[in-house]
């Protein structure tokens, strides 16, 4: 126990260092630092990191991730610079691009191995390493897109984002140790209730309810009225079930390849992808979420 408080801790100082820093190059640098953990992690997990081609491909692939997403946002006096909306259309459309090639030169690498060392490496180890260079690091640089979507109140977003899975855990974890009766999916992750779930998705509702009627306050944004905590409170709950169905993912994956962590990376904890697979579902949705609703301009 002692073990995983002091990993946790640690864990937490790193992140603190990281929202101090977030609007410097600092946060992609940490971003892509993650993924490539991560990434490692995974292709661990299926025997495929000692493919090196296979491994620096999606490596390279994951880490060029948050630099390029980096230069998706700017601002409206930088547009003005640079040469007004046409400009900001065609950047977006540079940095579509820009991840359109360098996905297609890691598949393309990982596809001439895969011949070349067929009798070696199966489909199933091929598309589980597409799979999750795909998924990790574009769900992971999304903590970049947050944090850069709002200069004045992006660090808030980023904040309560990354808290929307880890606050539905907690909630869940207490409220099946008080009344915990029915099983959710007792085959992939025995330990979860349907009433603990229910408590998770309650939990983060309140508290996004809160955090963001906390925030308001103390910043010149106006009061939010009853319809907007109405749906701040939906958008938690919807993070909490998203979250919930990130982290049984991840748990199949393991039990179906016969792992108990990803690493051990965070002593106590296990390996990054342990902590931050409900994460990867979570940001992506939180994200899209806030500027569909514009909850935050």
């Amino acid at each position: 126990m002692l073990t995983r408080i002091i990993s946790g801790a640690v864990g937490v100082a790193l992140m603190v260092v990281v929202f101090i820093f977030h609007d410097t190059l600092f946060l992609p640098i940490a971003v892509a630092a993650m993924i490539a953990v991560m990434l490692f992690e995974l292709l661990r997990a299926v025997k495929l990191e000692k493919h090196i081609s296979v491994l620096a491909a999606v490596e390279l692939s994951g880490i060029a991730t948050p630099f390029i997403y980096e230069r998706y946002y700017y601002t409206d006096d930088t547009a003005a610079i640079i040469g007004g909306a046409d400009k900001l259309i065609y950047e977006d459309g540079r940095v579509s691009f820009q991840m359109f090639c360098v996905t297609l030169l890691a598949a393309f690498v990982i596809f001439v191995t895969w011949l070349i060392k067929h009798k070696e490496i199966r489909y199933e180890q091929v598309f589980f390493a597409l799979a999750s260079m795909l998924l990790v690091p574009r769900a992971m640089s999304t903590m970049v897109l947050i944090d850069r979507y709002s200069p004045d109140h992006g660090l808030f977003l980023l904040i309560i984002g990354l808290c929307g899975a880890w606050i539905a855990d907690t909630g869940a974890y207490f409220t099946g140790v008080a009344i915990g009766k029915h099983k959710l999916c007792p085959e992939i992750s025995p330990k979860k209730t349907i009433e603990g779930f229910v408590g998770g998705i309650v939990t983060t509702g309140i508290v996004y309810s809160a955090a963001f009627a906390v925030y308001h306050h103390n910043t010149e944004m106006a009061d939010l009225n009853f319809g907007g905590f109405v749906l701040i409170f939906l958008i938690g709950a919807a993070c909490a079930v998203i979250g919930t169905i990130g982290d049984l993912s991840a748990s199949m994956v393991k039990r179906q390849i016969g792992f108990k962590d990803y690493g051990k990376i965070m002593p106590g904890h296990g390996g990054l992808m342990d902590r931050f697979d409900s994460v990867l579902f979570v940001l992506p949705s939180f994200y899209a979420l806030v500027v569909m609703t514009g909850i935050i301009e």
